[in-house]
């Protein structure tokens, strides 16, 4: 048997599996087990005879080209359209800015490809995303966390953290952030942190990448329009790299999302994307771009907002009828996520072993932290599970922290001193 390991690249090396997606494996080996792992939409929501009816007019055969390759930045009447849902959020753009790419993960993995070589800084929030986490890991590049406060990234930490890579002769390449409902702790970064932001980017000549795929599913109680928008319709120097995509709002599994970039960097961005896949699904595209002709995602957007603020309220009643002395979380505004931080020390991913056995999986906090720290936290997605499921499976992870409270745990171990 052949040892390839000496055979892989450093970045190969690397690699490690997504935690979301180790999670979703459990899930689907077939026993009871209700899953707050995934952020995945609630299928029921999608918007299955449009998407037939406009399939099977696409697949009529009275263009060849819906089956063909397509040009590597997208299908021309699709970045039309997304140019003016980007003008519907505040932000002016034109065609040589944008990229459609294949889901927002390919455009993280794009951006961190043309803009960050081995050995650079990358900064990102404390926690932040997995995915990005994964594409940045890739280039071999360090990622440096900075806090968060109740109101997104904080400022002060930022800028030491900015200057301590000036210190150590270590390039900034970008910062990545996600200002709308954060994944995983659905926070939003308030208007004037927004602001600030861009006026710290243009001080310390930085680079912003705004990852936006939430925007659109604020909670009536909590959040507005005006509360999400882009920090992209504020930038008027040219800082903001903006990614958002339609996984969210129409159905993830067309992987159709877009990168808005001042145009040199789109053209690096398509040179990357070249190398990549060619080009996204050209299929996949015309039944988003008719989707949005025909009106369904303006009337999905709505549907949305209930149903996920209703599944928000659920969940939320029910660890506090359960867990609501000893859990505590900032109450989501918006997006698919809480974020919890666990009593006594417990260790979320220590804890995954006991949540299985009672028929529940999270996805442990570590997984969002690029400093080793956040064990005691988990996130907890109410965006597919029914309500029924929500309330069962609040129950079960109750069950779970109770027993993991009272069984008996290590002590740590007393130092040695000579």
């Amino acid at each position: 048997m052949i040892n390839y390991e000496p055979f892989l690249s450093r970045s190969a090396e690397k690699m490690k599996e997504s935690a979301i997606r180790k999670m979703g494996g459990v899930a689907a080996q077939g026993r009871d087990i209700i899953s707050f792992a995934p952020g995945y939409p609630a299928p029921e929501l999608f918007a299955w005879q449009e998407f037939a009816d406009i399939t099977r007019t696409l697949l009529s055969g009275s263009d060849g080209a819906v089956l063909q390759y397509g040009p590597t930045r997208g299908y021309r009447p699709l970045l039309e359209t997304i140019t003016g849902l980007m003008a519907a959020r505040g932000a002016v753009t034109s065609i040589d800015r944008l990229l459609v790419t294949t889901g927002s993960q390919q455009g993280l993995d794009l951006v961190a490809r043309v803009l960050a070589d081995p050995g650079d800084a990358i900064l990102v929030e404390l926690p932040t995303y997995t995915g990005a986490i994964t594409a940045f890991r890739n280039t071999q590049a360090y990622m440096i966390g900075v806090r968060q406060d109740a109101d997104g990234i904080s400022l002060d930490d930022l800028d030491e953290v900015w200057k301590r890579q000036q210190q150590v002769g270590r390039r900034v390449r970008f910062l990545y952030v996600v200002p709308n409902f954060q994944n995983p702790t659905g926070l939003l970064i308030s208007l004037a942190k927004r602001h600030a932001l861009l006026e710290w980017a243009d001080r310390r000549n930085v680079l912003i990448v705004e990852d936006d795929p939430y925007r659109d599913l604020y909670f009536s109680d909590a959040a507005s329009e005006s509360d999400v928008r882009p920090m992209r319709s504020d930038d008027a120097s040219g800082r903001i790299i903006y990614l958002s995509s339609f996984s969210k709002t129409l159905a993830p599994g067309y992987r159709v999302a877009w990168i808005d970039a001042p145009a040199p960097l789109a053209a690096k961005f398509e040179l990357a994307k070249q190398a990549a896949d060619l080009c996204t699904g050209g299929l996949d595209q015309r039944v988003i771009h008719q989707a949005c002709r025909r009106g369904v995602l303006d009337r999905q957007l709505p549907i949305l907002r209930a149903h996920y603020q209703h599944k928000r309220d659920v969940m939320v009643e029910a660890l506090r009828t359960s867990l609501g002395e000893i859990l505590h979380w900032p109450a989501p505004r918006g997006g698919f996520f809480l974020w919890a931080t666990l009593p006594g020390g417990l260790d979320a991913d220590a804890m995954i072993g006991r949540a299985v056995a009672n028929g529940v999986i999270y996805v442990a906090g570590e997984a969002f932290f690029v400093d080793d720290s956040g064990r005691d936290r988990v996130r907890l997605s109410f965006s597919a599970a029914t309500p029924e499921r929500i309330t069962e499976g609040v129950a079960r992870f109750a069950t779970t922290v109770r027993e993991e409270l009272d069984a008996p745990r290590e002590r740590p171990r007393p130092s040695v001193t000579a």
